[in-house]
């Protein structure tokens, strides 16, 4: 009866086996669960700053206001008959002077 029981101990220990450690097992579906959730953060992320991009796309390709804007901001250009005036404060001039 020993022997019976024995060997039915080590059956149920090699079919739970597979649950537990195999291919399939509740470990490995634990950390494809952690892989999803940390893609679908990702995911989230990128998509955010696609929707972003998709605004400012259509905002340059309606409207002249975003072109103006960013020709002013990035490459320092300005109106036709417009003058530019550019005031430094105090500390911005005393640091652009080089010292005696």
């Amino acid at each position: 009866m020993k022997l019976l029981t024995l060997a039915l101990a080590i059956l149920i220990a090699l079919i739970q086996y597979p649950l537990w450690l195999g291919r399939g097992s509740w470990l490995r579906v634990w950390e494809v669960d952690q892989q999803i959730q940390a893609q679908r953060e990702i995911n989230r992320k990128l998509q955010a700053r696609n929707t972003a991009l998709d605004a400012e796309v259509n905002d340059l390709k309606q409207g002249f206001e975003a072109v103006e804007e960013r020709a002013r901001s990035e490459l320092g250009m300005i109106k036709q008959d417009e003058i530019f005036f550019q005031i430094l404060d105090d500390q911005g001039s005393r640091a652009a002077r080089p010292k005696p």
